[in-house]
């Protein structure tokens, strides 16, 4: 028998709770979830409307905090690190795709992507050389001077994928990334996910649709704030 240890997981949240005050009630929106994520995975959080699954996925990137339980990410606890902490944490290792892109209307392709690295001590240089770079990886080395509102929808959401990378990020997370999408484009942002995964990158997307669910390698379903590991 082996003697090789178990890798850490890049995510460990254990018995995870949050919970809304809405008007004279409170509400539990995660009931106790525990989850661990390893590196270089690639994970689909999957359920209905209402499921937990979007803040489940805002407390893995560090833009909300659990009521109760503890969230460990790379092997340290992130749970109660003050907001400029989390800040700093979430620019080293997170990257973030929307489904609604949040591109800056007035500012170029090539702009958008190097916002994040504003914040990061790279050199301006070596920061615009691998945003230039990256939109070459997305498949948009002809447009770094055309704004968010010259492109596509599927361009835009190239952008904003080259922009979560623009810190070389441990972790991406994506919420519907393909929701405003047609199904050609779907395809071609979620193959540049898998791509990216393969490299090491670990991936976690909330999704609606089977069709991009199908290209992650574990399913985990929320339903009723509660998660069911498959």
């Amino acid at each position: 028998m082996s003697g090789a240890q178990t890798p850490r997981p890049l995510v460990r949240i254990t018995d995870v709770r949050r919970v809304y005050r809405q008007g004279d009630l409170d509400v539990e929106i995660l009931k106790g979830v525990s989850l661990d994520i390893g590196q270089g995975e690639f994970v689909a959080l999957q359920g209905p409307s209402g499921s937990g699954k979007s803040t489940l996925l805002h407390i893995l990137g560090l833009l909300d905090r659990p009521t109760s339980g503890i969230y460990e990410l790379d092997g340290r606890d992130v749970s109660g690190l003050s907001d400029d902490e989390q800040s700093e944490v979430r620019g080293q290792l997170i990257g973030f795709v929307f489904q609604s892109f949040y591109l800056i209307p007035y500012i170029t392709a090539l702009d958008n992507v190097l916002l994040p690295a504003l914040y990061s001590p790279a050199q301006t240089g070596e920061a615009r050389a691998r945003a230039v770079e990256l939109l070459g990886l997305v498949g948009l080395s002809d447009r770094t001077d055309f704004k968010p509102t010259q492109l596509s929808g599927g361009q835009q959401q190239r952008v904003a994928l080259a922009r979560a990378l623009i810190n070389a990020p441990r972790m991406l997370l994506a919420d519907e990334p393909t929701g405003q999408l047609d199904s050609a484009t779907s395809r071609e942002i979620m193959d540049l996910m898998s791509a990216i995964n393969s490299q090491g990158t670990t991936v976690v997307v909330v999704t609606h649709e089977e069709a991009t669910a199908a290209y992650a390698r574990r399913r985990i379903i929320v339903a009723d704030g509660r998660v069911d590991h498959g």
